[in-house]
């Protein structure tokens, strides 16, 4: 079959787009990527070796009404062109094109809704879906009349199989911090200094402190070199990147992830089972961040974090803790096991297999 999947918009829709892009693909389908052209997309897109077909899609406001009407007829050309058996759409501003072209063509849709309360194309889009595949259980209440189905959501290729990274010393304590694709300002300033107060705090300690601190920080292009100025000031180790190459040797070497709380990001750390503080995005979109991280922290799997009442000397307290009392992480490292769906991918796979039969 002939398979569109598309999952533009930002890092968090790509991957889980591009893990049942190369799931249909093993299966022996053709598959196509539909992103929206956006320049932050290039970096995830790399990591696709199919086709790839750029919408054009734009966030959803007044000014970029004909943007999107533009990127709607071109989505209609390019699905009469190419003809594909069905649609996957991962959500976000960037499914309504696709998923409005597949409807005046035909062609069966499938939407995938990655957080606990589902956004704003997904709630619109969800009336022309076969099925909305759902990472929470408690998604179903807020798309009544709709068919939906848990798959929980698809995480990239290969994320679990990461190793440590070989310049990280066996025993240190390593702390990674992302902000997801984008950076989060906010995040990398409070962590880089609360960082520092750890560091100097375990010198202080001397002998007494039985492990170093290492730091792994995804930081985004904005903040790269303040962050890495900071540590390198500090003279701590640590490894700061504009966007992390190696997330799945991130994700094996740290002790502790301190993140957004995107969805993609939350079924990534359960894949890994890696302990984690989770900093919601305050200006996310019907606060769904706030809900995922409390999804997670009332597993016992982490911990949230509200970033309008963080303070660097109450983050670098938090560190410190989990540095004293290691059993904690081991804790929060079973829970989030739990919470893992390794299968997701196939899930998807299959739903949009059966609704092209």
């Amino acid at each position: 079959m002939k398979i569109v999947v598309a999952c533009g918009g930002t890092g968090g829709h790509a991957f889980p787009g591009l893990a049942v892009a190369e799931e249909l693909r093993r299966r022996g389908h053709e598959v196509t990527v539909w992103d929206s052209g956006r320049d932050v997309e290039s970096s995830v897109m790399r990591s696709w070796n199919g086709p790839i077909f750029s919408t054009g899609a734009k966030q959803l406001s007044l000014r970029n009404l004909f943007a999107i009407w533009r990127s709607i007829r071109r989505c209609r050309w390019e699905m009469k062109k190419a003809k594909p058996d069905a649609l996957l759409a991962m959500g976000s501003y960037s499914s309504l094109p696709p998923v409005l072209a597949a409807k005046k063509c035909g062609v069966p849709v499938v939407l995938h809704e990655a957080n606990t309360v589902p956004g704003r194309a997904v709630e619109f889009l969800s009336r022309y879906a076969k099925t909305v595949a759902i990472s929470f259980d408690v998604t179903a209440k807020y798309l009544p009349g709709v068919k939906t189905v848990r798959t929980g959501l698809p995480v990239r290729d290969g994320i679990t199989k990461g190793v440590r990274f070989p310049n990280v010393p066996a025993d240190a304590f390593t702390v990674f911090v992302t902000g997801g694709s984008q950076g989060a300002h906010m995040v990398n300033l409070l962590m880089s200094e609360a960082l520092v107060q750890v560091n100097e705090e375990l010198r202080r300690r001397g002998e007494a402190a039985k492990r170093k601190l290492y730091v792994i920080h995804q930081t985004g292009v904005k903040d790269e070199g303040p962050v890495m100025a900071a540590y390198a000031a500090a003279g701590m180790d640590a490894r700061v990147h504009a966007f992390e190459q190696e997330m799945a040797n991130a994700f094996a070497t740290a002790d502790i992830v301190v993140a957004r709380a995107g969805a993609s990001t939350c079924f990534e750390l359960a894949a890994c089972a890696k302990p984690a503080l989770l900093i919601p995005l305050p200006t996310a979109m019907r606060d769904h961040q706030h809900y995922n991280a409390d999804a997670f922290a009332a597993s016992g799997a982490a911990d949230e974090g509200i970033q309008s009442k963080l303070a660097a000397h109450q983050l670098s307290r938090y560190l410190l803790a989990k540095y004293d009392h290691p059993e904690q992480l081991v804790a929060m490292r079973e829970k989030m096991a739990l919470l893992a769906t390794p299968d997701a991918a196939a899930k998807v796979a299959e739903l949009v297999e059966s609704s092209a039969k």
